[in-house]
């Protein structure tokens, strides 16, 4: 009886490990790949007002960055009284202004049973000043150039690059 119990538990325990590798995502920086390579350190300035927030429904590594046009969960406003707010979708944690400068820390790739997914992890340049220095800038990047193997680039409406002197 022993035997059998003994079985199905590492049964179950095997069973439990195979789903949790399907269904899990592998995250590696890319930095080096040729379609990557030179986008580290590269320069942006923000064009408009976005959040930076945690989404209720899908674990992030990092804060997002972006408004209500790109996450339907955020307020359609741009505005400090949100700041701290926990929205039914969305926790607000900061925000970041126009004018406000940050770099490419680093290319992020995420590999699951979904597909394979480019991300830019952004580094704001006064760093020591900001609850939350760096940012995932999935949702303000176009995503289309990753179907011919290329990097994404962030939507001219809310970065544009910056000239570095």
């Amino acid at each position: 009886m022993f035997k059998w119990i003994l079985t199905a538990g590492g049964a179950l325990v095997l069973v439990a490990f195979i789903v949790w590798q399907v269904n899990s995502v592998k995250t590696s920086y890319v930095n080096g790949l040729e379609a990557y390579r030179g986008m580290q350190d590269r320069q942006y300035i923000f064009e408009r007002d976005c959040y930076i927030f945690k989404l209720k429904g899908r674990s992030t590594d990092l804060p997002l960055v972006a408004d209500h046009e790109r996450e339907a969960a955020l307020p359609a406003e741009v505005a400090q009284k949100y700041v701290g707010a926990d929205l039914p979708g969305v926790r607000i944690l900061a925000i970041a202004h126009v004018g406000d400068r940050v770099k490419v820390a680093s290319v992020r790739r995420e590999q699951g049973r979904e597909g394979t997914h480019i991300t830019l992890e952004m580094l704001f340049l006064d760093e020591d000043q900001r609850p939350y220095p760096r940012l995932d800038a999935d949702l303000i990047l176009d995503h289309g150039p990753e179907a011919e193997g290329k990097a994404p680039q962030p939507l001219p409406i809310y970065l544009i690059g910056a000239v570095m002197h």
